[in-house]
Parts: structure tokens; C-alpha cells; sequence
């Protein structure tokens, strides 16, 4: 991949989000690193590391101002993005079935973030991407999203917002690809992460190992042997779930 060009991640405090900011400073890109704790010590490493070319920037993508404050921020300083990775999640209730009290609080919050964050991100910064050459948005679902391979009888809240972000993934796609726009639909696998609240060590997968088979994607997406094929949640090995 070529330097200079610009890339934002949200949920980039730790796991996933982390990782795959690492990998795309390895890959010549200067990134915003959407940081939703007060503070982080790992981005502020990589930031005395990498200088300028990363960038933390405070995020709640559950909350609209925070949101606007952000998208001010990027647009002041760059004309346009080159990729955006709406990575930012939250797990909430695995455990309730609809045979006890469900807590719709808890469930409006995940969709605020899981789906309603990502649709934030990408509607404000979608100008910015479509003035670019890439113009590529990753968003992180689930195979929990999938209604076709579901056998859970819980996750509620998880599921439910992971499959409306597949079909956001899809309402965005139909508008931007005629544009030379390009969307990425991707279950990361099962990473190691802290959304049970501590580190899941059952997790096949360490977030290094799972952002490189990520950006190995992304850099497949932009190449031009890509086929010319309808929009897919695709996993991180390339293999396709059911919507």
C-alpha cells in the first residue's frame, strides 16, 4: 500500500480496534484512533512512536455530539479519508431469552453504538471518503448477525444490532458503489477481547492475528482482481455466512 493516505478507527482503545490501528500504521497509512476512555496508555505509545501520523481523538460513537466534535476535528485537517473502520462495539446482555424480563435500556444502548454509532461515522464522514481514490468503509458485524445461521435463543441486544449493521452495510453499498465506492462486511472471528468484561482466553484468535487477516481483506477489496460480486458478510478467512 501506498503512504499518505488517511484511515479512522473507531473502538481503538484496546483488542481489535488497537490492532488493526498497529497494522495500518505497518502499512503506511495516518490514522485517527477513535479513543472512547479518558485515557490510553497503548495509543499514546504509538503516538511517541509514530508522531503525527497517529492521531487519538475522544469518541463515543453512541453520542451525537461527541460524534460532530470528532468529525469537525478530521475535516479541519484532512480534505478526505481514505478508509473508514467502524470497529466500535459493545456486547450487553448474552444470557436473558424472551422468557425472562429482557432489559430494553441495556438493548437501546448496543444499538446506539453497534449500529447506530457506525451509521454516524459513515454518514458524517462520507464526503470525505467519496473525495478519495480507495473510498472503502469496513464494518466489523458478527456472524451473531447472521439470521440464516442463528441457533442462539439469547444475545438480544448483540445479534439484533449486528444484523441491522449488515443491512445498513448493504443500504450504503447500493449508494456509494456507483460512486467507485466499496464496502467490506467483515466477522472478525472469535477474538480474544474484553466485551464480557474480561479477557475472553476461551477466543481462538489474539487481535493481532485477527486484524492482519482483516487488512489482508481490505487490501484484496482495493486491488483489481477483486470479482464483481454482491455485497457479503464475509469472515476473516474470505469464506461467506449467510445474511
Amino acid at each position: 500500500m501506498k503512504n499518505n493516505r488517511w484511515a479512522l478507527v473507531t473502538g481503538a482503545d484496546r483488542g481489535l480496534g488497537l490492532a488493526l490501528i498497529k497494522g495500518l500504521l505497518a502499512r503506511g497509512y495516518d490514522v485517527w484512533a477513535g479513543q472512547y476512555a479518558e485515557e490510553c496508555q497503548a495509543l499514546q505509545e504509538l503516538k511517541a512512536a509514530y508522531g503525527k501520523r497517529v492521531r487519538p481523538i475522544h469518541l463515543d460513537i453512541s453520542d451525537a455530539k461527541s460524534v460532530a466534535e470528532a468529525l469537525l476535528t478530521v475535516a479541519a485537517e484532512t480534505e478526505q479519508l481514505d478508509l473508514l473502520i467502524n470497529n466500535g462495539a459493545i456486547l450487553g446482555d448474552i444470557s436473558t431469552t424472551i422468557q425472562d424480563e429482557l432489559d430494553f435500556e441495556d438493548i437501546e444502548q448496543v444499538f446506539r453504538v453497534n449500529t447506530l454509532g457506525a451509521l454516524r461515522m459513515t454518514n458524517g464522514l462520507m464526503d470525505l471518503l467519496l473525495k478519495s481514490t480507495d473510498k472503502i468503509i469496513v464494518n466489523i458485524s458478527s456472524e451473531a448477525g447472521s439470521i440464516g445461521a442463528c441457533k442462539r435463543t439469547a444475545w438480544y441486544a448483540y445479534c439484533m444490532s449486528k444484523a441491522a449493521l449488515n443491512m445498513q452495510s448493504q443500504l450504503v453499498h447500493n449508494q456509494i458503489s456507483p460512486l467507485g465506492g466499496k464496502v467490506l462486511v467483515v466477522h472478525p472471528g472469535h477474538v480474544q477481547s474484553y466485551m464480557k468484561g474480561e479477557l475472553d482466553e476461551t477466543a481462538k484468535l489474539s487481535p493481532e492475528q485477527s486484524s492482519q487477516h482483516i487488512l489482508g481483506l481490505l487490501e484484496q477489496r482495493l486491488g483489481p482482481d477483486w470479482p464483481d460480486q454482491a455485497l457479503a458478510l464475509t469472515d476473516y478467512q474470505g469464506g461467506q455466512w449467510p445474511w
